[in-house]
């Protein structure tokens, strides 16, 4: 059988950033970015994805950020992901990405590092 392969996804309102990684080598690698929920299913499916780790933005208090697009996202993605979601908290990604990508990088570039350090922590921690 072939290792499990994961996703990692720095969602936005206007782009969402992906990364991949496999039970193998449990490294996560920047993927690319796309700009709705049909671009992630088409990824999903080609990439023959086995399970979803979506950073889940939360205030600096550690309450959840009820953002009613956020919420409407995950709905979505749970009833026609068909793969299981796991939650991981995304506060301080993209303040990573930006110290890992040095010099002033594109946004997109920086949300597929967001989603390489959100998918990367939930590996560490599994």
């Amino acid at each position: 059988m072939a290792d499990k392969k994961y996703i990692g996804i720095d969602w936005g309102e206007k782009r969402i950033g992906l990364a991949l990684a496999d039970e193998e080598t449990c490294i996560a690698l920047p993927f690319k970015t796309v700009s709705s929920l049909d671009e992630l299913l088409t990824v999903i499916e080609e990439e023959e994805i086995d399970e979803i780790v979506l950073g889940s933005p939360k205030k600096m208090s550690g309450e959840a950020a009820n953002n009613p697009l956020w919420l409407n996202f995950v709905e979505q993605l749970k009833a026609k992901g068909g793969k299981p979601v796991n939650f991981l908290d995304e506060r301080l990604s993209s303040l990573a990405a930006d110290a890992l990508s040095g010099e002033k990088k594109d946004k997109a570039e920086r949300d597929e590092i967001a989603a390489t350090i959100i998918l990367q922590d939930y590996l560490d921690s599994n």
